[in-house]
């Protein structure tokens, strides 16, 4: 990422992909083949390749839905882009936009230990989106069409990074559809020396400054309260939103690009401290208002040439879905 290409991170942004939930990213392994990347290009593979990529010797007992047995024989051998369909699911069919919950355990395969397990703590990754340009064709593939209740096996090769090849068995739980615009009750009462916001018939927002300037701390308006989950500092908002400077220009908006951005809450996220402040105690479904002052956003350095030192900013948010 250059640095004049805006994004609502801080500068230390990084991104890491925890160890249940690889399937997140197109090759999060570190160690994506190129037979995977060109199968990304044709998800019509071959009767012999998709057998060759499958894992035998793996099986699972126990009721669908709750935490399987894993069983195989060790030491075995797992290469990238190999699955495995342990269990069957009895429920919804997964289809293409879908937000997966998934319960998951990796388990090592030179002795069978187990390196991760939500299922204990009940802690199921909804971060996974069936979407073929943010999942590598393997977890795609196995993914879309599948039922609730399903567990797949997935081969995974790390010896680069954590030093570890893994069995990653997920369970679909649950699965919705993200928003795609802000969706709720009109607020009412909004001061009138705001900045105005309107909205195209997409929900893609425009604002007239009204004489918005500068500030010195966060102002935070809700627009449109939703009637979903209320956010906190564990929960990553899935979001829409368009910036401007007081100047009125604008400098981005996922609109344009239509796209999404997932904006991690935690203490560690990596978003600016305006947006963290902003957005937690706000509910899915809501589009906020906020005007940041610069030491919760770029600062006296801004960013690059999109945002110039001590910038104040004006977003409109849209939050679309939490995990």
């Amino acid at each position: 990422m250059r640095k004049s290409q805006f994004r609502p991170l801080s500068k230390a942004a990084a991104l890491a992909c925890s160890l249940v939930m690889c399937a997140s990213l197109a090759a999060c392994s570190g160690s994506s083949s190129s037979s995977d990347s060109s199968d990304s290009k044709n998800s019509n593979d071959s009767s012999a390749s998709s057998s060759a990529r499958q894992i035998a010797g793996v099986t699972a007992t126990g009721k669908l839905g709750e935490k399987p047995t894993i069983s195989f024989n060790t030491p075995m051998t797992v290469s990238d882009g190999s699955y495995v369909v342990l269990q069957k699911g009895d429920g919804e069919t997964i289809e293409e936009g879908d937000r997966v919950c998934a319960q998951g355990i990796a388990l090592n395969v030179k002795d069978g230990t187990e390196l991760m397990d939500t299922w204990t703590k009940n802690t199921p990754d909804c971060s996974l989106k069936v979407d073929s340009s943010t999942l590598s064709s393997t977890y795609y593939n196995q993914i879309k069409g599948a039922k609730i209740n399903t567990t797949i096996g997935f081969g995974v090769n790390d010896n680069d990074s954590s030093g570890y090849s893994y069995i990653l068995a997920m369970t679909f739980v649950s699965k919705s559809k993200d928003l795609e615009k802000a969706t709720g009750e009109e607020v009412k009462d909004v001061p009138a020396n705001l900045p105005k916001v309107t909205r195209a018939k997409d929900g893609k927002p425009s604002v007239d400054m009204n004489g918005q300037g500068s500030v010195d701390s966060l102002v935070t308006q809700t627009l449109i309260k939703g009637s979903g989950k209320t956010l906190t500092d564990s929960d990553t908002a899935v979001v829409k939103y368009t910036g401007w400077l007081t100047n009125g220009k604008q400098f981005d908006s996922s609109w344009d690009k239509n796209t999404t951005f997932d904006a991690d809450l935690s203490a560690s996220g990596q978003i600016i401290s305006g947006w963290k402040q902003g957005l937690i105690g706000q509910t899915v479904g809501s589009q906020v208002l906020l005007v940041i002052p610069p030491d919760l956003g770029y600062g006296a350095d801004g960013s690059g040439d999109t945002i110039p030192g001590n910038s104040t900013l004006v977003f409109v948010i849209d939050i679309l879905a939490a995990y």
